[in-house]
């Protein structure tokens, strides 16, 4: 399996993981006195998609540029 199919593989788990944490942080927020750190508890997976995002955006293009 190439490395791109990988990062496309990862990414997808990645956002399935940070909906449901997105999700709780909904539900935590609900609570009448919600710490603040729980607001950053989804940022790790949100920035697990983004280096990876970036990197098959770059590949995209430079595949495109070579063409």
């Amino acid at each position: 399996m190439k490395i791109s199919q990988s990062i496309r593989h990862f990414r997808r788990r990645m956002s399935i993981i940070f909906t449901m944490l997105v999700i709780a942080v909904f539900v935590a927020s609900a609570r009448p006195a919600p710490p603040e750190w729980d607001l950053y508890i989804p940022l790790p997976a949100l920035a697990l998609m983004l280096l990876g995002g970036l990197y098959l955006f770059t590949l995209a293009q430079v595949r495109k540029g070579s063409e």
